[in-house]
């Protein structure tokens, strides 16, 4: 080849030769579609509207960087309770996933060019004119992410944010900086991508779990609370949740009331309380809530939740998201039958595991002292992805290699560890889930499935359902978590089914539902 021939190719810098990329991409779609979108963005900006030419612009510069999002995210989780702030989450999730994909490849591979803003009537234009290229529509992606995973995990929200979200991807266009094309491809984005969230990180089902109803002719405790006692473990929830316990103190005014301090047996502290009540009610979280499970089948009296702690499994799953509905739970006069799940001499409520997991709890309650309970579960979790050793146990007689074994009372719904919310609370069985570390680049295997949300598919994973599982230790004392608490146990320990031994103070569902 003569040097003459290699000068073009030479020549050719990359800039160049991506722009040649971004024309074959733009070419790809039709003639009368691109002939179409001019004209109809022309028409937009003929078109008059004296007060969208006030409300659109502030309405796009309003959501520049998401701040409006953001805004109406933080009013969500600070005034929606649980669901609220699952909705400002995923919304804000969305936003985040969604800006990435549009800002950086899609806006790359198509590198459109802004339209023409002599055609715009002046008074509608933004002051900042975007420097980046038009296709698609960033704002309008942003937008429609938010108002899709937030509705998506609180429906109140669908109308008024897919309004906002409207107004928003318009004001793009009234206001000269896209074409209506990249609009709708932005938005069809944000959908998309809004939805695809759920695969990863599955929706909060908002029906309670349900189990045999206890029906009685007896009231379970007097019209003010006569009968009922309430303990409140002082290390759990913070002023929330001595806010909580005087609330339902005050519905109920004949109630006694013993708070247990961080001194005190939490045990001895419930079986006192226990001899005296119809109905033995505790606050606190998870921990304290399976102290009073354990008291309250041995003394054979029902047990009522007030959730005071920070993610409260037990309490979401009978469909109590704060004092009220204790209240109205002690209230309707009614109780459902659930079963129990015990290892080593433990009781707990929700789920037992042991493998990465208890080391990752373990490293929480180290740390939640000095900076508190989410920023060290958070660090707790990178610790464990990155120094997770597997561990060498029997399961039910087989020689297994493991990441984690969970065991959830009762059935949960949905695939991954851990699992999510359960359908009904006296099934009489064991949600079996283990993470295997013997196939080949199973950690790798994992952490895919759990990012992609197929974990149901993953050659590591195996769930099935036991009333019974048996586990042996080739390296000493086990190390168990039960309802969020670590303890160590024995080399070799068994998981076994109570069913039907708690009676829990639940609304009828009916009631529920109302």
């Amino acid at each position: 080849m003569t040097a003459a021939a290699e000068g073009p190719a030479l020549s050719m810098g990359p800039t160049t030769a991506w722009a040649g990329v971004q024309r074959r991409v733009r070419s790809l779609v039709p003639l009368p579609l691109r002939r179409a979108d001019l004209a109809l963005f022309r028409a937009v900006a003929r078109t008059e509207v004296p007060v969208l030419d006030t409300v659109l612009p502030r309405l796009s510069r309003a959501a520049n960087h998401s701040r409006l999002w953001m805004g109406i995210a933080a009013v969500s989780a600070a005034t929606g309770g649980r669901f609220g702030r699952r909705a400002a989450t995923r919304g804000l999730l969305a936003v985040a996933a969604t800006s990435a994909l549009t800002n950086l490849p899609a806006k790359l591979l198509t590198g459109r060019t802004r339209p023409d803003l002599a055609v715009v009537p002046e008074v509608r234009r933004l002051a900042r004119v975007p420097a980046s290229t038009s296709f698609p529509s960033g704002h309008s992606a942003s937008a429609f992410a938010f108002a899709t995973g937030a509705s998506l995990e609180d429906p109140r929200l669908r109308l008024p944010l897919l309004t906002l979200a409207t107004g928003v991807a318009t004001s793009r266009v009234y206001t000269g900086v896209h074409y209506p094309g990249d609009v709708l491809v932005g938005s069809a984005i944000g959908v998309a991508v809004a939805r695809a969230t759920t695969r990863p990180w599955p929706l909060a089902d908002p029906r309670p779990a349900t189990g045999a109803p206890i029906t009685s002719e007896d009231a379970l405790v007097g019209p003010t609370g006569e009968g009922l006692v309430v303990v409140h473990n002082a290390e759990a929830g913070g002023r929330s949740a001595s806010a909580a316990v005087d609330e339902v103190l005050r519905a109920f005014p004949a109630a006694a009331s013993v708070e247990v301090g961080p001194d005190q047996d939490l045990l001895a502290a419930l079986r006192r309380a226990a001899r005296d009540a119809r109905v033995l009610c505790v606050a606190g979280g998870d921990g304290t809530v399976s102290a009073g499970a354990t008291v309250a089948a041995e003394s054979g009296v029902p047990l009522a939740i007030v959730p005071a702690g920070t993610l409260n499994h037990l309490a979401k799953d009978l469909g109590l998201e704060g004092p009220e509905a204790t209240i109205h739970a002690v209230g309707a006069d009614s109780a459902i039958r659930a079963d129990l799940g015990e290892v080593d001499g433990r009781v707990f409520v929700n789920a037992a595991s042991l493998g990465s997991y208890p080391h990752l709890v373990v490293d929480r309650e180290r740390l939640e002292p000095r900076v508190g309970k989410w920023p060290a579960a958070l660090w707790g979790i990178v610790r464990m992805l990155r120094t997770a050793r597997p561990e060498d146990v029997e399961i039910d007689g087989q020689p297994r290699r493991i990441w984690l074994l969970f065991v959830g009372n009762c059935r949960f719904r949905g695939d991954g560890v851990p699992a999510t919310r359960r359908t009904r609370l006296d099934d009489g069985t064991f949600d079996v889930r283990v993470l295997d570390a013997a196939p080949r680049w199973a950690r790798t295997r994992i952490t895919l499935a759990l990012l992609t949300g197929r974990v149901g598919r993953c050659r590591a994973y195996e769930r099935r359902a036991a009333t019974e599982v048996h586990v042996r230790s080739h390296g000493g004392p086990l190390q168990l978590v039960t309802d969020g608490e670590a303890w160590r146990g024995a080399d070799e320990v068994v998981f076994r089914k109570r069913p039907a031994a708690l009676h829990i103070v639940q609304p009828l569902q009916d009631d529920a539902g109302a």
